[in-house]
């Protein structure tokens, strides 16, 4: 388990992904020493794409860095909070409330729900100098080990490690953190996938670069741009060095650069709604009225394209010559007494002021939506504040802009938030579900950040963010319940603790030899760690996700836990009974068909596990014609 992926991540190198593709689709460009032919792989390429020597990138101290921390794997294990889990609103939910590191949850994640997300939101902090953010981690490489993984001098090296060390604000470690994080998070995305991310000027020229180069600028979709509230502009002014800023942005990229939304529609506000009597959509603004004489699509400024416009124009000239009248003369009332008779849809009319007829929008309660959110805040203490009763989280988003941004993926969407804060993004979901019946199901990630003294939230209760989270969830659910008592919907979450190994465990983990300890088994390992946490993590590991529910098996006193082709093994001290039943189990129940047999280490002993093998070899003769792999894990 753990001591299988530090082996592994003593191997890994920032490219490892990438040259394991390309040995596994391009083995030829590979030489006999290991070295990769750019030649003949330009040769591959050279009918299907121009490769060109010009380059332009984003380029920053520890870009290398980052991406070698999205290439190891991560040492934490899943410990689900059995307490909350087993109530009955969260049994059967299939909504994830992970506390922990979301480099570590993205990496869980990626196990289980790699090309499954529809949709990320993140906030991540804005590293204004005000936010709280400074660049740690607790990778323990030394300069040596960084110098010859990254192929960089030992001076470079100690300069990132230096910045990874003492904490930095910097650009270069603002970018570092998030580069290895929208790795990660773009492999999680389906092929219609969608992200946002919020952020401010601080960085988003640096956090567009970014993304660029992550998710590739074909892939980029628009920069939206929503109202800061007036209090939070007001005290940007109050410095007196630069001008209050009014908006932040949302980027928005897509998996795909062939990927489509679909229509999205916003509400006008009350007073630009109205009737065809009363209220003409679009009188406010001239450029979306067209008088109608002498104007071509070819001389005229057009509202719609060449043939819509033409079709309007013949439209025109038959209303015209229905109603008997001359063009100059025609009247308002006419005109909507020609188009009241008619039983097919066409492009409207209405007199200008100076009685030329123009082409208008017709009136509706919506518009079309663009890049200006500006009819929604940044955030909304004041919605906290009604559901808490008090401030306890001053930075959340308005939910109402976390449902908009939800509803472009499908209702059947699942919605990720590794940055989720107060989990804002959850309480969008669970609300719109309610209003659409959707089945949208939601994935938190929050590092269980400390709550100084004296702050709201401490002296409300909380000690970690956290915990606002989960208490905003509940309540947001009971909320939403309360309005909707017949609602049938998935309004609990099952909570999941990522924890890193003891020092005390690892050591144990080091010092424990599989050679050496043929004869003992060690229980104190299976303790330390006990058997939720290392059934959940495995689970996860092998791409079964989080809210998967095993079945337990009986065997002879000895509990197996089974799921489609795994069958876990994790107790100590199995009885050749045991054994026996396994067996049988395969030869008797047509639906027990495991290929592979997974086994805690050091649970087992060396005579164990060949009982095991020797005696589930004889499925290969049977007529399930079983080979049994045995998955033995340390």
């Amino acid at each position: 388990m753990i001591k299988d992926i530090l082996n592994k991540n003593e191997k890994m190198t920032p490219n490892s992904k990438e040259i394991a593709i390309l040995k596994e689709h391009f083995p030829s460009c590979f030489k006999s020493d290991g070295t990769f032919d750019i030649e003949k792989f330009k040769g591959f390429l050279s009918d299907k794409i121009t490769v060109t020597d010009e380059g332009y990138e984003l380029k920053f101290l520890g870009k290398n860095y980052a991406r070698l921390l999205a290439s190891v794997d991560t040492t934490t294990v899943i410990t689900p909070n059995e307490e909350h889990n087993s109530k009955p609103e969260n049994k059967n939910s299939e909504n994830i409330y992970i506390s922990g590191d979301n480099l570590d949850g993205l990496k869980h994640l990626l196990k289980s729900y790699s090309g499954q997300i529809k949709c990320i939101y993140i906030d991540p902090p804005y590293n204004t100098g005000t936010d709280g953010f400074v660049y740690n981690d607790n990778f323990d490489f030394t300069v040596d080990s960084l110098s010859e993984k990254l192929s960089i001098s030992e001076e470079q090296a100690e300069r990132i490690l230096d910045l990874t060390k003492r904490g930095s604000a910097s650009h270069s470690a603002w970018l570092m953190f998030m580069y290895s994080r929208l790795l990660l998070a773009r492999d999680l995305l389906s092929d219609d996938g969608l992200i946002f991310i919020s952020i401010d000027d601080n960085e988003n020229h640096n956090l567009k670069l970014l993304c660029d180069d992550v998710f590739g600028e074909e892939n980029f979709r628009n920069q939206i741009t929503i109202r800061r509230g007036a209090k939070s502009v007001q005290a940007q002014f109050e410095t007196w060095d630069k001008l209050g800023q009014s908006v932040e942005y949302l980027l928005f990229y897509s998996r795909k650069s062939s990927y489509r939304f679909p229509k999205q529609m916003k509400p006008l506000d009350e007073e630009r709604q109205g009737s065809w009597n009363n209220h003409w959509r679009g009188t406010d603004r001239p450029t979306m009225r067209y008088p109608l004489f002498g104007i071509t699509p070819e001389n005229g400024q057009w509202r719609w394209g060449k043939e819509r416009s033409y079709i309007a124009i013949k439209n025109y000239k038959k209303m015209i010559n229905d109603i008997g009248v001359d063009e100059k003369s025609i009247t308002q009332e006419q005109i909507d007494g020609w188009y009241s008779n008619l039983d097919y849809e066409c492009d409207l009319l209405r007199l200008s002021d100076s009685g030329k007829p123009e082409h208008y929008i017709p009136p509706t309660d919506s518009t079309l939506l663009n890049t200006s959110w500006m009819d929604l805040l940044v955030g909304s203490s004041s919605e906290i504040r009604r559901l808490f009763g008090k401030t306890v989280f001053e930075t959340a988003k308005l939910t109402a802009t976390l449902q908009r941004i939800i509803t472009f993926a499908d209702k059947d969407a699942v919605i990720l938030d590794f940055f989720s804060g107060s989990a804002t993004t959850a309480h969008a979901v669970m609300n719109l579900n309610a209003e659409d019946g959707g089945n949208r199901k939601f994935i938190m990630v929050q590092l269980p950040e400390i709550i100084e003294e004296g702050k709201p939230a401490y002296e409300a209760g909380y000690r970690t963010i956290d915990q606002i989270g989960m208490d905003r969830i509940i309540k947001a659910a009971n909320k939403i319940k309360e309005e909707n008592p017949d609602l049938e919907a998935d309004l609990g979450f099952k909570h999941f603790i990522l924890q890193e190994p003891t020092p005390n465990t690892l050591d144990k983990i080091e010092e424990f030899d599989p050679d050496e300890n043929k004869l003992f088994a060690d229980k104190t390992l299976l303790d330390e760690f006990g058997k939720p946490t290392i059934l959940s993590t495995w689970l996860v590991r092998d791409g079964y996700g989080l809210t998967a529910q095993p079945e337990e098996l009986d065997l002879s006193g000895y509990k197996g836990y089974f799921i489609d082709k795994h069958l876990y093994l994790i107790d100590t001290e199995i009885p050749n009974e045991a054994i026996e039943k396994i067996v049988v189990k395969y030869e008797t129940d047509g639906s027990f068909n495991p290929e592979n047999i997974v086994l805690f280490g050091y649970s087992f002993t060396w005579t164990q596990m060949e009982q095991l093998k020797i005696n589930l070899k004889r499925l290969k003769d049977t007529e399930k014609n079983l080979n049994i792999n045995f998955d033995v894990r340390y």
